[in-house]
C-alpha cells in the first residue's frame, strides 16, 4: 500500500476533490511510468495544480491591487504606458490560470530617469531639505511612516500571502518583525549617534579638538528579492533615510504588490522625492539609471551576476558605494557525536522554512557515515510530517512557489542527481510531486559533489544530503565552495567543533553550533565573504554601511575656536546635541 500525503478539500483545493484510490493511483502510475523506462530522464510526479475556487471564503478575499501610476517626486503621477499583470502562484479555479492579484506600469527607460532625477534633486548635492534635517528631525519623520504603514498592516499582510504565498503567520511576522528592526534602529540612534565611533562632544586629541557625526553619502538604489520583500527592503532603506539619504526603489518583478501599497505612506511622511519606485524589468530600467551617473550608492540583495553587471555601468565605480547581500550555499555539517533529534529539526527548520527559500537556508547537509542513515531516518520522517497546501490553511507549512519557472529548475536538479545515483528518499510520500507551484518538498540522499545540488543553489524545497567519511571531505568542500555566508554544526563535543569553527572563520560570516543558519537577531553582524556579501547587515552596521563619518575639528589651543565651538550645538542642526534625539 503506497500512502500518498496530497490532501483533497471540496473548498481548498489542492487536488480536486476526487477519491484517495484515485489520488494513489494516479500516483503510482507516474512511479510505474518512471521504473518503466531506467534510460529515461527523471521527471517529477505531477498532480493538479494548487488552486482556490468561488466556493472558498478565501477567493472574495482574492487583493486586486490597483498600481497603475508613477510614484516619482513624492506623488502620483499618471501613467498611459506598458501595464504588467500580477499574479498569484496559487490558480484560479474559475478561470484555470493564475489568479491575477494585481496591476503595475512597466517603466520605460525615460520613466526611470525620470525617478532617479528626483531622488537627485531632492538631494541636491547634499542640500536638499531631506539631509540638511538634523537626525532628530529625520527620526520624526519616519516615526510618522511607521504609524502609517501600521495602519494598511492588513492588506499588506494578504498581499503577502498571495503574491508570494507566505502562510498566514509569516506574512504578519514579515510586517511585525520590519516595523520592530525600524524601531529598533532608531533607539540605537538615539543612544549613540556616533554608531561607536567615539567623539561625541568636542575632544582634544594631539592638539586637535574634534567632534564626530555621521553623515549621508547621497542617492540611494534599493533592489530586494521576493522572498522578503518589505524586511530586506526596509533593513538598508531605512538606515539609509534615518542618516539623510535619499532613495530610488526598484520593486521586484515578483513580490513588488506590498510596496505598491505603502506610497501614501511615505509621500505623507516624507518630503517630496525623497522615495521614489520604479518598477518593470530591470534589463530596461537598470541600465540608464546606472549610467545617468546620479547614484551613490546601491543597497542590494539578490544574485551575484545582477550585481556585478549594475557596477560596471556605473561610469564612476570608484565613487559608488556598495552594499549586498548575496547568495548562499548554507552547509549544515553533523558530526558522528551529535544529537541526532536536534541535528534532525534544525536542519529541518533551515531547509523548509519558507520552502526553502532564504538565502540563509540550509542548502546542503554533510552526515558522518556512521550516523548518516539513523539521521536520514529522522530527517526524512521530519519532512514527512510538513503540511503541504495553501497560506491560508492552518498550520501550513509548505506553500506554492511564486517564480513561475522554479518548480522547472528543482526538477532539474532532482533529475541530475537521480541520473548520477542519488535517490529521492521520501518518495513514497509524495516527495518530489509537482501540484503546479505548490511542491512537495523532495529529501536527495546520496548526493555527491559531481552532482548540480551539490554547488547550486537551489532556492525551494529540493533537500540534499552528503554522506562524508572523513572530515577532510568537509574541509574540501567548504574551500572549494563560492558560499561565504554561513554553516552550521552539529556535535557535542568541544574539541570536534574547534577544528572546523578555526576553519569557518575565514570562510564564512556566521558559524552556528547546534542550530539553523539563519539571519535574526537583528541586533547579531549578518555578514559575508566570497560571492555571499559585500557589507555587513545589522541595525548598527546597516547605519554605518549607508553614512560616513564626518568631523568637525578646531585647534585645540585656539581660544576664539574655543568659545565657537561651545556653541556651535546651539545652532548646527548637524551638530545637535544627544538631548534633542
Amino acid at each position: 500500500r503506497l500512502r500518498v500525503v496530497c490532501r483533497a478539500s471540496s473548498r481548498r483545493t489542492l487536488i480536486p476533490s476526487t477519491s484517495p484510490t484515485l489520488v494513489t493511483t494516479a500516483f503510482l502510475l507516474s512511479l510505474l511510468a518512471m521504473s518503466a523506462a531506467a534510460d529515461d530522464k527523471y521527471t517529477c510526479p505531477t498532480m493538479p495544480p494548487a488552486s482556490v475556487g468561488p466556493d472558498s471564503e478565501w477567493y472574495a478575499k482574492k487583493p486586486m491591487v490597483d498600481g497603475v501610476f508613477k510614484f516619482i517626486g513624492g506623488e502620483r503621477l499618471p501613467f498611459a504606458g506598458e501595464v504588467t499583470e500580477i499574479t498569484s502562484p496559487i490558480i484560479d479555479a474559475a478561470t484555470g490560470a493564475r489568479a491575477v492579484i494585481g496591476k503595475i506600469p512597466a517603466f520605460s527607460e525615460e520613466d526611470s530617469i525620470a525617478a532617479v532625477k528626483a531622488a537627485a534633486a531632492a538631494w541636491d548635492r547634499g542640500q536638499g531639505p531631506w539631509p540638511q534635517m538634523s537626525l532628530a528631525e529625520r527620526i520624526g519623520a519616519v516615526e510618522t511612516l511607521v504609524a502609517n504603514l501600521t495602519k494598511i498592516r492588513t492588506e499588506i499582510v494578504d498581499v503577502l500571502m498571495w503574491e508570494i504565498c507566505k502562510n498566514t503567520g509569516d506574512a504578519a511576522k514579515e510586517f511585525d518583525r520590519t516595523m520592530d528592526f525600524v524601531r529598533l534602529t532608531i533607539a540605537e540612534l538615539r543612544a549613540n549617534p556616533t554608531l561607536g565611533t567615539g567623539f561625541t562632544k568636542f575632544t582634544e586629541v594631539s592638539g586637535v579638538a574634534c567632534q564626530v557625526r555621521r553623515g549621508p553619502v547621497g542617492v540611494m538604489l534599493g533592489l530586494a528579492p521576493f522572498n522578503y520583500p518589505l524586511n530586506e527592503m526596509y533593513a538598508m532603506l531605512i538606515p539609509a533615510l534615518l542618516m539623510g539619504n535619499v532613495a530610488v526603489l526598484k520593486l521586484p518583478a515578483v513580490g513588488g504588490l506590498a510596496h505598491i501599497l505603502t506610497a501614501d505612506a511615505f509621500a505623507a511622511a516624507l518630503p517630496p522625492g525623497v522615495l521614489n519606485f520604479i518598477t518593470g524589468s530591470g534589463k530596461r530600467t537598470m541600465p540608464p539609471i546606472m549610467e545617468s551617473g546620479l547614484v551613490d550608492m546601491i543597497g542590494f540583495i539578490g544574485g551575484t551576476g545582477a550585481m556585478d553587471k549594475l557596477i560596471k555601468q556605473h561610469p564612476e565605480p570608484h565613487r559608488l558605494k556598495v552594499f549586498a547581500q548575496l547568495a548562499g550555499k548554507n552547509i549544515g555539517i553533523v558530526l558522528g557525536d551529535a544529537d541526532l533529534e536536534v541535528a534532525a529539526e534544525q536542519c529541518l527548520l533551515g531547509s523548509t522554512a519558507y520552502n526553502g527559500q532564504r538565502c540563509t537556508a540550509v542548502k546542503l547537509m554533510m552526515v558522518h557515515e556512521s550516523v548518516y542513515d539513523a539521521f536520514l531516518a529522522k530527517y526524512v520522517a521530519k519532512v514527512n510530517a510538513l503540511k503541504v497546501g495553501l497560506p491560508w490553511e492552518d498550520k501550513v507549512n509548505i506553500t506554492p512557489l511564486p517564480e513561475p519557472n522554479k518548480p522547472a529548475y528543482l526538477e532539474e536538479l532532482i533529475a541530475d542527481a537521480v541520473s548520477k545515483g542519488a535517490t529521492v528518499a521520501n518518495a513514497e510520500m509524495g516527495g518530489g510531486t509537482r501540484h503546479g507551484a505548490l511542491f512537495h518538498p523532495a529529501v536527495i540522499a546520496g548526493v555527491t559533489k559531481e552532482m548540480r545540488i551539490f554547488q547550486e543553489e537551489q532556492f525551494g524545497p529540493v533537500l540534499p544530503v552528503a554522506k562524508f567519511s572523513d572530515l577532510s571531505e568537509v574541509y574540501t568542500a567548504l574551500k572549494e565552495s563560492w558560499n561565504g555566508q554561513q554553516s552550521a554544526i552539529f556535535t557535542s563535543n568541544a574539541a570536534a567543533a574547534a577544528p572546523l569553527i578555526d576553519a569557518l572563520s575565514s570562510q564564512v560570516g556566521r558559524i552556528n553550533i547546534n542550530m539553523q543558519c539563519g539571519r535574526s537577531p537583528d541586533q547579531v553582524p549578518f555578514s559575508g565573504r566570497r560571492s555571499s556579501a559585500m557589507g555587513t547587515m545589522s541595525i548598527t552596521e546597516a547605519l554605518r554601511a549607508f553614512s560616513i563619518e564626518t568631523a568637525v575639528t578646531y585647534i585645540a589651543k585656539d581660544s576664539t575656536s574655543v568659545a565657537l565651538g561651545a556653541e556651535l550645538d546651539k545652532h548646527s542642526k548637524f551638530l545637535a546635541p544627544l538631548s534633542a534625539l
